[in-house]
């Protein structure tokens, strides 16, 4: 019997339009969601380097299906890229599939060729699919020739990386839809102090806003300073 693939798949429920700084790629957003709502490209490709949001945007669509009543399905591969490609089998059935992270099965023809026929069954149903990688088609490795055609159906679009002023306005943003406020300083110092991309900057917001109820005090950065510097001295203490 063919692998089925999994019935269901976990929502991140941070993860939507809403909680997604567009910056410079509003336009990309709005075109996300005229596919998944029928209008426009039945396709899109979307590429950036890792971790620019991507996928937070493939789980953000799957949201906007649902609200408005589509079926819909976040497929991770490179979660997925260890099982049998049969493991697409039944996709094609719900009208909008976000497909994470191809380079994962790029080069194996096995795998090339069921995404491809899953692609096209899909497509003669009238079904979106949006697909994430990090590069364009035609700068990657591609056996079949099949795949390469129909990866360039429809809308390619790239997202831009925030500049260092929208990463700061990235995690004042952030922030509020955690409930918690950060003045620009604020996130000047949390960029400038970690150097780290905005992903991972997100745990550290929560660990911040549980510091800042506990010592009942607001996110300042005199109060970052201590606080780190209390982390730092608490470390060398534990290693030593």
């Amino acid at each position: 019997m063919p692998e089925q693939y999994p019935l269901h798949f976990e929502f991140r429920a941070n993860q939507t339009f809403d909680d997604f700084f567009a910056g410079g790629n509003q336009p990309i957003v709005d075109e996300l969601k005229q596919c998944v709502s029928g209008h426009n490209t039945q396709q899109i490709f979307l590429w950036a380097k890792s971790k620019q949001g991507k996928s937070h945007l493939l789980q953000a669509c799957c949201h906007y299906a649902q609200y408005h009543k589509h079926t819909s399905f976040y497929f991770d591969l490179a979660r997925y890229s260890g099982h049998k490609p049969s493991i697409l089998l039944g996709l094609d059935d719900y009208d909008v599939v976000c497909i994470d992270n191809i380079d994962s099965i790029l080069g194996r023809e096995k795998w090339e060729q069921a995404l491809s026929d899953f692609m096209q069954q899909h497509y003669e149903r009238g079904h979106r699919l949006i697909i994430s990688a990090t590069n364009l088609p035609s700068h990657v490795i591609i056996k079949t020739s099949d795949l390469k055609t129909r990866l360039s159906w429809g809308s390619i679009l790239q997202l831009k990386t925030l500049v260092n002023t929208s990463n700061v306005d990235a995690l004042i943003f952030k922030a509020a839809a955690m409930g918690l406020e950060i003045s620009p300083q604020v996130g000047r110092f949390l960029i400038i102090q970690h150097k780290a991309e905005l992903d991972s900057l997100w745990g550290l917001l929560e660990k911040l806003d549980r510091a800042s109820l506990a010592a009942k005090r607001k996110l300042t950065v005199p109060f970052l300073k201590h606080l780190f510097s209390t982390e730092l001295h608490q470390t060398k203490n534990h290693d030593g």
